[in-house]
């Protein structure tokens, strides 16, 4: 049950990076790999997948259970240990999204 709540809380930034893996944009995936390079290196990166909030989803952040394929490509999302920032807020990330699909 905490999962699902943990899910539903972040369920915005989960959607977001969810949209840019499968839709992938030049500048994100930048982001997605500078991140990935601080992230090799931690010692809570999951690989095995014992820590993933949603099973069969790993790579996981081992902190917060967050696949990495989606969290590392949600612009509004942060690392839980301060590894790495935000770079947009999640107000910012709506508003961006919304300019390019009236474009």
């Amino acid at each position: 049950m905490k999962a699902i709540k943990k899910i539903f809380k972040n369920r915005k930034q989960i959607l977001e990076g969810i949209k840019n893996k499968l839709f992938k944009k030049e500048h994100v995936e930048t982001i997605a790999k500078d991140r990935w390079q601080i992230c090799i290196r931690c010692g809570s990166l999951d690989v095995v997948g014992d820590k993933c909030m949603m099973p069969g989803t790993q790579p996981c952040c081992g902190e917060c259970g967050c696949s990495m394929g989606f969290k590392l490509r949600s612009l509004s999302s942060s690392c839980p240990i301060d590894k790495w920032e935000a770079v947009l807020t999640e107000e910012e990330e709506d508003e961006l999204n919304k300019n390019i699909e009236d474009a």
